[in-house]
Formats: C-alpha cells, sequence, structure tokens
C-alpha cells in the first residue's frame, strides 16, 4: 500500500513558483524542482503530471497572490491616488531582496515559447484584466473630473500595462529605485 501525500499543495506550488519565477521555465529542471519542493519524484508527477502542467499551476498561483496589488486600483479612492499606491507597491515588490527579480508573468512572456495554449491565455488574460483594471480607474476619473475627459482611457490604460512591465523588465538590470519612481510619476502627471 503507497504512502499518503503528505505536503500542502498549495505551499509547494509558491516553492515552484519561486524557482519558475528566478530560474524561467526552459533553464529549470526536474531535479530544481524537487529540491526546491522538498517532493519526491513520483510525487511531483503523481500531484502536477510534468512540469509544464506545474507551471501552468504555479503562474495561476502567482496571478491569486498578485490580486491584492490589482485590488488597490478595484478600490482606490481616486484615479491617481490607486494608481500611485498601486505602482508602489509594484516598484516594492519588483525590488524586494527576497523576491526573484521582475515578474513571474512579465517574465513567462518575455521566454513565451511554450505551446501550451493554457499558458499562453493565461498571460494573455493577466494582461487583460490589468489592463482592464486600469481602464475601469482612469474612466472614473474621467467621470469625476480628476483626468482629463478628452484623453482616450484605453490608450492610457495600455500605457499603464506598459509602465507596469517595463519596470519589471527595468528592476533586473537597474538598482536605483529612484529612476522608476520618477518614470512613474512622470506618466501620473500625464494623466
Amino acid at each position: 500500500m503507497g504512502r499518503s501525500k503528505e505536503f500542502n499543495k498549495e505551499h509547494v506550488i509558491h516553492k515552484a513558483m519561486l524557482v519558475f519565477w528566478e530560474k524561467g521555465y526552459e533553464a529549470t529542471s526536474i531535479p530544481d524542482l524537487l529540491k526546491a519542493m522538498e517532493l519526491s519524484r513520483s510525487s511531483l508527477y503523481e500531484t502536477f503530471v510534468d512540469k509544464e502542467t506545474l507551471y501552468v499551476e504555479a503562474v495561476q498561483h502567482y496571478k491569486k497572490i498578485s490580486q491584492k496589488k490589482r485590488n488597490l486600483l478595484v478600490s482606490a479612492s481616486s484615479a491617481k491616488v490607486g494608481i500611485r499606491q498601486y505602482f508602489d507597491q509594484h516598484i516594492t515588490s519588483a525590488f524586494d531582496e527576497d523576491l526573484p527579480k521582475g515578474c513571474l508573468i512579465t517574465n513567462a512572456t518575455l521566454g513565451l515559447d511554450s505551446p501550451d495554449e493554457q499558458l499562453r491565455k493565461l498571460i494573455r488574460d493577466s494582461f487583460e484584466e490589468l489592463e482592464q483594471a486600469f481602464d475601469e480607474l482612469l474612466s472614473k476619473g474621467q467621470q469625476t473630473g480628476e483626468i482629463d475627459s478628452k484623453k482616450d482611457s484605453k490608450a492610457l490604460s495600455h500605457l499603464l500595462l506598459n509602465l507596469n512591465h517595463s519596470i519589471n523588465v527595468v528592476s533586473k538590470v537597474k538598482t536605483d529605485k529612484k529612476i522608476i519612481y520618477d518614470m512613474m510619476n512622470t506618466v501620473i502627471e500625464m494623466l
């Protein structure tokens, strides 16, 4: 009779997420995952089937824990305050020494050579959801007069989405947060 699984699935997915985030999908090996997750090979395959399935679950987990940051946009008292709070938290996370540099979604996008349509959809959805959250907040700001109603909220939300992902990339090579904050402040002033 086999032993029952004795691990917290969400906890081991979190550990796998950190490995994928740091190394990327292609550079992450099964031995890397086994070591980080503290699982046997059989437990990994019985629970997650294969590396690609585990990667998809790790990206889903990342999206779930990143939702708190996105909620800042939804619950914001004003458009500019919400956008500033979002980016303050985003910059803090991007430069957090306890986390891999950048963002798992951005990294996954840069290395998006996977034929897995589920993963491609997950990444596309993540981009669209964030852009939609920016657009909804900007539209509210236009209704209250905080944001110029003549400005195209779709174009501005796309600009903010690009700012989000550029911060993730730049944080991997530049260590001066002031540059990033200056960029964020310039974009918010443009609104």
